[in-house]
């Protein structure tokens, strides 16, 4: 069942977030006036790797305000998904989904303000056996 969270721990999550890798080279602004969307971890070999908590956003929900100069993009497999990451530091903020090429994913963790390790019950999507694989 999926999870969708208004706030964390006590902190509201804004119609309009800001997000940042961990250096500040790359700023972005998700659209999120349900608050967090479908929170959940997959375990495919990439999500299990990076260890991130995504959540859910429209194409039209991610704005890059500053750095995309920065911005890496890494692709394998399918090459349906575009997993976005800082160039500087490393840090993984969205990637468009191969579940859904009509949504981005984006790192929880890059939520101003949000600590993912307060958030309890995310499950665990089986992206080992994706449908796409089939």
């Amino acid at each position: 069942m999926p999870v969708n969270l208004t706030e964390v721990d006590g902190v509201a999550i804004k119609p309009k977030h800001k997000a940042t890798c961990h250096c500040g080279a790359v700023q972005i602004e998700l659209d999120l006036p349900q608050g967090l969307v479908d929170v959940r971890r997959c375990d495919c070999s990439m999500c299990r790797r990076r260890g991130a908590i995504a959540a859910s956003v429209t194409l039209d929900g991610i704005k890059i305000v500053k750095g995309s100069e920065h911005m890496k993009q890494y692709q394998f497999n399918t090459h349906t998904a575009k997993h976005y990451f800082c160039g500087n530091c490393g840090i993984y903020t969205h990637h468009q989904r191969r579940s859904n090429p009509n949504q981005f994913g984006f790192n929880v963790a890059c939520l101003e303000g949000i600590n993912p390790l307060k958030i309890e019950g995310i499950p665990t999507y089986d992206g080992v056996n994706h449908p796409a694989d089939q």
